[in-house]
């Protein structure tokens, strides 16, 4: 069983070749970093410099790539995440290296269930086309709140192709925590209550945190608002996570299932519904641009994330390498959501991460899944991207 370890803001970056792949990975990247830094020549030193200085912990390619997005070079960024992918495509058969990984996390207490708390889900399905690994979509406490479970995630591989990769689950008991849309000091940018960084004061009582979707400058094809403003317009149709004043989330169609109130604290609308009244969307293979952004590629099995609520309110994160538009969508309703939408892809930009705070003691941070490139202490430093946090009651 792989089991995480308790990291520190010091923590070294995860070892490479825990999956067979980082390696390569690592110099296809490489390859795609000296491409964007031959395109960057084109532009004023001063800019990529000061691209490559913002704070953050995000990575010289993922500054780069954006970077190149907002000056031109979207097109060619998407040509060479395509070179990489071609080079380097996600392994096929074999199993997890180190098995299904094993959460570090607290024991709930013996105290029987809070009658305002939600049941526990029942185990996940292997869609591996074979006999479950151990340990294999089961449940593990992640995060507690007064002794109850509040976070629980579960793992299992996302296809019967690709069989040594696995994908995270995060289950969420709005009863006993409360979400917040977080800005990005770049997107949406400007000034906002909330903080752009997961501040010390803030994270003992942070059982999780996710990131949201495409970025704003029309990728998304949707909206932002928050805090009573709207930073980007909100538009009809698109999916929409909405974080409602009592802190509980809800996904649906804008205008359709969800639309504006006196109830509702935040609206970040990414690309078209996934999944609405438990029925995946039957174009996740096939909608390409027009439903799913400027990827490359809706059947390419990359680093992907997605959000949804099931029928009792419960929220979920779901990321992981080596997962399709369709893939996504079954794990998400493998794990009872019942709307959900697609978040942000590739592997410089998922990242979940669930905190456990002991009593007295620092916060520690944990990747979702084991090879996730974003580290679990992301957030705990300024974010270009805005983000979800999810805190106790």
């Amino acid at each position: 069983m792989y089991a995480h370890r308790t990291p520190t803001m010091d923590d070294d970056p995860p070892t490479p070749g825990r999956s067979g792949r980082r390696p390569s990975r690592t110099r296809t990247r490489s390859v795609a970093l000296v491409a964007v830094l031959m395109l960057a020549v084109a532009g004023p030193a001063w800019s990529i410099g000061g691209a490559l200085s913002v704070p953050g912990s995000d990575s010289v390619a993922a500054r780069l790539a954006e970077w190149g997005r907002n000056h031109g070079l979207g097109g060619a960024v998407t040509w060479l995440e395509g070179v990489q992918y071609q080079l380097n495509p996600p392994p096929v058969g074999g199993t997890p290296a180190g098995g299904i990984p094993h959460a570090v996390g607290p024991q709930p207490a013996p105290a029987a269930q809070r009658a305002t708390s939600l049941p526990p889900p029942p185990p996940l399905t292997t869609t591996a086309g074979s006999p479950a690994l151990p340990g294999e979509g089961q449940w593990q406490t992640a995060s507690t709140v007064a002794g109850l479970p509040a976070v629980r995630v579960a793992y299992l591989r996302p296809d019967n192709v690709h069989t040594s990769q696995v994908a995270g689950v995060m289950w969420i008991d709005p009863t006993l925590v409360r979400g917040q849309l977080n800005p990005g000091y770049q997107d949406p940018g400007g000034i906002w209550q909330a903080g752009t960084s997961l501040t010390p004061a803030r994270r003992p009582s942070t059982v999780a945190v996710f990131n949201a979707g495409f970025r704003l400058n029309g990728d998304s094809h949707g909206g932002y608002y928050s805090e009573g403003r709207t930073a980007v317009p909100l538009v009809d149709g698109a999916a929409s996570l909405v974080i409602r004043t009592n802190g509980t989330a809800t996904v649906g169609t804008w205008n359709q299932e969800v639309r504006m109130g006196p109830d509702v604290a935040s609206v970040r609308q990414n690309l078209v519904p996934l999944i609405d009244n438990g029925v995946v969307n039957p174009r996740c293979g096939t909608g390409g641009e027009a439903l799913w952004g400027r990827t490359i590629g809706t059947s390419a099995y990359i680093d992907r994330s997605a959000f949804g609520v099931t029928a009792n309110g419960a929220e979920v994160y779901v990321a992981g390498q080596a997962l399709s538009v369709c893939s996504l969508a079954d794990t998400l309703r493998n794990a009872g959501v019942v709307r959900g939408m697609e978040l942000d892809i590739n592997p410089t930009w998922v990242s979940g991460a669930y905190f456990q705070t002991p009593p007295g003691g620092p916060t520690h941070a944990f990747r979702l899944y084991p090879d996730e490139q974003v580290g679990p202490q992301h957030y705990f430093l300024p974010s270009s991207r805005d983000w979800y946090s999810w805190t106790a009651r």
